[in-house]
């Protein structure tokens, strides 16, 4: 017998801060989410970017050069877009409905700002940058960068549903970007009443965020701009648009390997993050 999940929690965006001064974002996890990285294993981090209008500017906004290993970045653009740039050659520039996949691996110096034709202009500025944890028989992988158009991307289209398929099978669709793990990643549209159903064994950790609109799970209201967690208690997760909506469904297979993060390395001992910090400062990271 299939069960349904439940919700574990809903969180509400805490308020945001700046990463560098480009990307005002709220984190919803690890900080918000009791167990932090071990609870949303193989998802490290996400930090949303709810609406947020920028004037024009001449001025570079963003984060400038800076280092990661031993994980992944993946950069949604909602609204405005975002010039990336890294020594492994990857580089370009996402607007709406893109997608941005950065695997740091065993070492990669990159930079992120709005595009020199948003600053310009100004406008609603909407992201979310998620990390995803890489198995420690990868985190030494060479550093790679998967750009993602949003027309590359597949779309099953349902009764009031549309699925974009971004990592993961949905309806027999494949994904389009490539991942380490069992990483499922889709973009919901409902129309109103439109229902989504998706199965996948009970121990994969599920998460929601919602974009926009009002979203229904079982007898649970999921607002705008909050992010669901679910429970480990079933094998199906069940939603539905209560309004014109859109939500950013994440799910994966647990690593469950020990994680050790910190600043801006994610590996699976101390002696590992002490290393890291020595190849950057010797400059075996290379240069940008």
């Amino acid at each position: 017998m299939i069960t349904i999940r439940t919700i574990e929690s809903i969180i509400p965006p805490p308020p945001p801060h700046f990463v560098g001064d480009g990307f005002r974002v709220h984190n919803f996890f690890p900080g918000q989410i009791a167990g932090g990285m071990k609870r949303t294993d193989p998802f490290l981090l996400l930090d949303y970017g709810s609406p947020h209008v920028f004037t024009p500017t001449t001025h570079r906004r963003g984060v400038d050069v800076h280092p990661h290993r031993g994980f992944e970045t993946v950069t949604f653009a909602f609204k405005g877009s975002v010039a990336h740039r890294d020594n492994s050659g990857g580089g370009g520039i996402i607007g709406e409905g893109d997608i941005q996949w950065m695997t740091a691996g065993s070492g990669i110096l990159h930079e992120e700002y709005h595009s020199d034709e948003f600053a310009e202009t100004g406008g609603l500025f909407h992201m979310a940058q998620l990390w995803v944890n890489l198995p420690a028989k990868h985190k030494m992988t060479t550093p790679s960068y998967q750009a993602i158009e949003n027309t590359s991307i597949p779309v099953y289209e349902g009764q009031k549903i549309a699925v974009s398929v971004i990592a993961g099978e949905y309806q027999g669709i494949k994904g389009v970007a490539s991942t380490f793990t069992d990483i499922r990643m889709l973009l919901v549209q409902f129309e109103e009443g439109g229902e989504f159903d998706y199965e996948f064994p009970s121990s994969y950790t599920a998460i929601a965020l919602n974009i926009e609109g009002e979203i229904g799970i079982q007898d649970h209201n999921f607002p705008t701009h909050h992010c669901a967690l679910f429970a480990n208690d079933g094998e199906k997760l069940s939603m539905k648009g209560m309004t014109s909506a859109k939500a950013l469904i994440l799910i994966g297979k647990p690593i469950r390997e020990e994680i050790v993060a910190y600043g801006p390395f994610v590996m699976n001992t101390r002696e590992e993050i002490a290393k890291a910090y020595e190849d950057y400062s010797t400059g075996l990271f290379g240069a940008l």
